[in-house]
């Protein structure tokens, strides 16, 4: 069966364009079949979004899909520098398609399986993660984040409770040595954990 972090997704191509206001902010997305949440912005998207903090410097999304929480960053943001990346070819086709209909010049898209292709460290890392993978996929994700990310820096995930947003806290605990649930909405969390200096030594 093919699932949204599949490499090259093979069913047929439904391209469609959504709309997505933010903060007064239109954004205008293509999506396609293959893709998460292909027919509108998902709930647990748009609540990181309303939920995350004004962000500046390097800025990851990880897992970007076609690009709703990335773009909505760097529109939001144009202080910010934003990196989107995904495992699944067709998104980030979708990304880049999106980032030039709306105009945004401070964002990037390209392939990467996890953080298999990048090099740099971030002033933040965002992610809805991709929950049906499992936690063998998305765990050691868990794991990765804290190298990626530079000193006082946060990585901010969306994860639904009934999809195990209590046990994804506990994991970010045992990796970061906090984890703060910094909103709760409509069955969703937004979980922020801090790299922190004890973390350097």
């Amino acid at each position: 069966m093919e699932h949204y972090y599949t490499e090259n997704p093979q069913s047929p191509r439904d391209v469609k364009s959504i709309s997505f206001t933010i903060r007064g902010v239109q954004l205008e997305f293509f999506t396609d079949a293959g893709v998460f949440s292909k027919d509108k912005v998902d709930y647990g998207s748009e609540t990181m979004i309303r939920t995350l903090p004004a962000l500046s410097g390097n800025i990851l999304d990880l897992g970007c899909g076609y690009g709703v929480i990335g773009l909505s960053i760097a529109k939001l943001n144009p202080e910010a520098q934003v990196t989107m990346v995904d495992i699944n070819q067709r998104a980030v086709d979708l990304a880049i398609r999106n980032l030039e209909r709306n105009h945004i010049k401070n964002a990037a898209a390209y392939v990467s399986d996890g953080f298999q292709n990048i090099n740099n460290q971030f002033h933040a890392i965002v992610s809805n993660p991709p929950i049906r993978a499992g936690k063998k996929v998305i765990y050691p994700l868990f794991e990765q984040s804290i190298n990626y990310l530079l000193p006082d820096a946060s990585l901010y995930l969306v994860i639904q409770k009934k999809q195990g947003a209590k046990s994804a806290a506990e994991k970010l605990m045992s990796v970061f040595c906090n984890c703060e649930v910094i909103n709760k909405k409509g069955g969703y969390w937004i979980l922020k954990s801090t790299k922190q200096s004890s973390h350097l030594g």
